[in-house]
């Protein structure tokens, strides 16, 4: 992870305002999105064919021992090119604190998520499975080296919440082998506002060892809208990690984006 810092409220304005503009100009959309922030892991659902969600972080910040960082801003996009696959890219930017330096993109990453199992989340019986496989991209700053990710995921829904378990193996970016394994725990999906939590165990082989916790609350203002917040409290090889997370998601379907074709004679 980067370490970083000071940067003016001006350039905070820069960093956020363009995504978040972006997010606001989608609220008009009408499709379903799944809100499935403020977490590290994932569950077992895409986007439907032909629909963007859009998880997006204005701003968050995390403090570690190398000091303060600002995480502005946080986004993931999903697009659904066919039932029950979607494409995924994700990246963040952290911004320094606590010493001077540079904005450094990091966490970048182009990725397949497909769901093996119709279950539950699809309102099918059973557990939902879906895998997400790609290319993690190299960070803006430092080593310019591409990684690689498999994650295997199963979800189940039930009248009181649901349970989202994630494995995934990866090649890091500085090519060490890269363990994590996650639990998601939701609050009922009917209750405008539900409380959810994570745990996850990670494990970068040569380098270090996570164990972390979130809680947090996600707020589903309609269909299509949710707003989320979150508190990450972890240690990495002995040392505390404390971060706070808020964020939305939106979704939108692309044909509304397109007037309907006219019928013209010969």
């Amino acid at each position: 992870m980067s370490k970083l810092n000071a940067i003016s409220i001006s350039a905070l304005i820069r960093t956020g305002a363009r995504p978040c503009l972006v997010c606001l100009c989608t609220l008009i959309s009408v499709a379903p999105a799944s809100a499935y922030r403020p977490f590290d892991g994932t569950d077992a659902a895409v986007a439907d064919k032909d629909k963007v969600e859009i998880e997006m972080q204005p701003a968050g910040v995390r403090k570690d021992p190398s000091g303060k960082t600002l995480i502005a801003p946080a986004a993931r996009f999903n697009y659904g090119f066919m039932d029950n696959w979607e494409a995924v890219l994700e990246g963040q930017f952290e911004n320094p604190l606590s010493s001077p330096g540079p904005s450094t993109l990091t966490a970048a990453g182009a990725f397949l998520k497909g769901v093996l199992r119709e279950g539950s989340l699809q309102d099918k019986t059973g557990p939902s499975v879906a895998t997400e496989f790609g290319v993690l991209l190299p960070d803006s700053r430092g080593p310019a080296q591409f990684g690689a990710s498999l994650a295997g995921i199963v979800s189940q829904r039930w009248d009181w919440g649901a349970v989202h378990l994630n494995g995934v193996a990866e090649l890091t970016r500085e090519h060490h082998a890269d363990l994590f394994a996650g639990m998601i725990i939701e609050g009922p999906s009917k209750w405008p506002v539900r409380p959810v939590a994570e745990v996850f165990y990670e494990k970068e082989f040569g380098k270090s060892e996570t164990v972390s916790g979130l809680v947090g609350l996600i707020w589903q203002v309609r269909e299509d809208l949710s707003f989320d917040v979150g508190l990450r409290h972890a240690f990495t090889d002995g040392h505390p990690v404390n971060e706070v997370r808020a964020g939305m998601t939106v979704g939108f379907s692309l044909a509304a984006l397109h007037p309907p074709r006219r019928e013209t004679g010969r």
